[in-house]
């Protein structure tokens, strides 16, 4: 007799076969939608969901934090979102803004490997949650974030317009050049009073050099400092959002001046205070951002035993720029003393160096 059980049998066969080979396919395709591109970016907001869609609607599949490296995946039609693969293998959407390319995190390399010899000029706390900039200015890029109350090293300082510049402020020899520039162009004028320029330096006076001033007073300056964290990562940060950890013991000697940097040059035994005072060599500068200049005032304070109390040793004006920097050098009398070195911009532009040496509590000027 006829039984179509098998025919029954032989077309569920082919049925699965078919279904299988289009799962395989389908699986294929995913796998081929998630293959990485070779392109890394890197995490720059605090923390952030890997979305499993690009959707207003959507589930939360993992999470990164800051300074993440992450793999990139596929990126949204209006570039908008971008697939990542996390180094948990966990994959999902996050938003193009989040993220800082490869370049970006190899400058910040770049900075942390140029200054890891950098000798520290002064430590300071951050006020709030702040970014580390590449460049010192608002429009750089930035990577790494850091926490209210971080500690930092401030390693130098730089000045840029409030509203953003994406280049570092001028060296003190390009400002001499443009300076001298000036100079000639205004005593050229002033020989020739004919011209269009003799007239407008007639105008102001005929004084060589009225054409320095910048070409807009009004120009808003801020400053910046480049700072290594704990963690050895280097970045710009803006001033106003950090403030120099100063010594309780002196800030009260500021007179109104800011405090940039203070260090330790010996240290006094007090049994009346039972215990060892540090003396200070102490740098200060008006309260002022956008100055040419990193200090004008060094200040050397020394422990009176007998008044218990900080007195100044020794005070000086001049226009200094970091890095200010103290050692200890043998003496056959003293053992050791700290020998400091000052850099001193001239009025040309140019940086000598100026050393001072302290035996006890007095203080002397080498050259």
């Amino acid at each position: 007799m006829y039984s179509p059980r098998p025919r029954t049998l032989h077309a569920r066969s082919v049925s699965a076969i078919l279904l299988l080979a289009f799962l395989a396919v389908f699986s294929a395709c995913n796998r081929g939608a998630s293959t990485g591109s070779g392109e890394h970016a890197y995490v720059v907001a605090p923390q952030v969901a890997l979305r499993d869609r690009v959707a207003a609607v959507y589930n939360k599949v993992g999470f990164v934090n800051n300074g993440d490296r992450v793999e990139v995946l596929d990126r949204s039609s209006n570039k908008r979102f971008v697939k990542v693969r996390a180094e948990d293998g966990k994959e999902g959407w996050i938003e193009q803004r989040y993220l800082a390319s490869q370049a970006t995190f190899d400058g910040f390399q770049h900075l942390a490997n140029e200054n890891s010899a950098a000798q520290s000029q002064a430590s300071a706390i951050t006020r709030r949650v702040v970014n580390m900039h590449l460049q010192p200015a608002r429009d750089s890029e930035t990577l790494f974030q850091l926490k209210e109350t971080e500690k930092l090293e401030l390693i130098k300082r730089a000045s840029t317009p409030r509203g953003g510049l994406k280049v570092a402020a001028s060296r003190p020899d390009d400002d001499a050049k443009e300076r001298e520039a000036e100079f000639e162009e205004a005593r050229k004028a002033e020989a020739n009073p004919s011209s269009a320029k003799g007239k407008a330096a007639k105008a102001s006076g005929g004084k060589p050099g009225k054409g320095a001033e910048p070409a807009d007073p009004n120009t808003l300056m801020e400053d910046w400092w480049l700072v290594r964290d704990q963690h050895k990562r280097v970045g710009w940060v803006l001033g106003r959002m950090m403030d120099v950890d100063v010594p309780l013991e002196i800030a009260q000697y500021a007179e109104g001046q800011r405090i940039i940097a203070s260090f330790v040059l010996s240290e006094v035994e007090d049994p009346a205070q039972n215990k060892k005072m540090p003396q200070y060599a102490v740098l200060m500068t008006p309260n002022k951002d956008g100055l040419p200049f990193d200090f004008d005032q060094l200040r050397i304070f020394t422990w009176n035993l007998r008044r218990s109390r900080y007195e100044t040793a020794y005070h000086e004006r001049f226009q200094g720029v970091l890095p200010f920097t103290v050692v200890k050098e043998p003496d056959k009398r003293e053992g050791e003393i700290p020998v400091m070195t000052a850099r001193v911009l001239g009025k040309d532009g140019a940086i000598t160096e100026r050393k001072y040496r302290m035996i006890g509590v007095i203080v002397r000027k080498l050259k």
